[in-house]
């Protein structure tokens, strides 16, 4: 388990009675959480030319926890995996795009819309989608996983290409060998 800072106590006291969890549990546990921006900047750097800078705030065999802030890059479309979950826009505004993807085709967009402060969105397993900074005025989130994310696909809609990442990696195609756990060829829908 890895907890930082001050925001530890409430993270514990919230995350660490989690058992058998569902969609709703997890969406009542970010509320409980009740985030402020001043909670989770101490846990942020800048994105440093990627789309977003992340911190694992906790995480235990059932649940992870990340703040990530954003950058004006936009991330790659992705999925989490086997993992579900909620998004909480802490601060500033997201553009959020949601895909569809059948069998071994490329991902088409179904929509796209924008995420306030406050706002809260789900993530579901298998579910693929993007993100970015809507308003350039500092995008911050925070992310809530069952169970922690592991073999999560990112896209590369340019190349027809996909990859299953090494758990390190974030949402973009990865710039190490090493983070390349499996590139999937992908067809263009017709």
């Amino acid at each position: 388990m890895k907890v930082l800072g001050d925001f530890s106590q409430r993270v514990t006291k919230v995350l660490g009675g989690l058992a058998d969890i569902k969609s709703d549990d997890l969406k009542e546990a970010l509320l409980a959480l009740e985030a402020t921006p001043e909670d989770l900047k101490p846990h942020l750097e800048t994105a440093q030319g990627k789309p977003y800078y992340r911190t694992l705030l906790y995480q235990d065999e059932q649940v992870e926890l990340l703040v990530m802030n954003w950058s004006q890059l936009e991330c790659a479309p992705h999925d989490h995996g086997e993992s579900y979950g909620w998004v909480q826009v802490v601060d500033g505004a997201s553009l959020h795009t949601v895909y569809e993807v059948k069998d071994n085709k490329l991902p088409e967009e179904l929509f796209e819309e924008r995420q306030e402060k406050g706002n809260l969105f789900f993530a579901p397993k298998k579910g693929v989608h993007k993100m970015k900074d809507a308003g350039g005025t500092g995008l911050m989130t925070l992310h809530l996983y069952a169970p922690p994310i592991s073999g999560m696909i990112v896209y590369d809609l340019n190349v027809c290409a996909a990859c299953i990442v090494s758990d390190d990696c974030g949402a973009w195609w990865p710039e190490e060998t090493r983070q390349k756990v499996k590139e999937i060829k992908l067809e263009r829908s017709k």
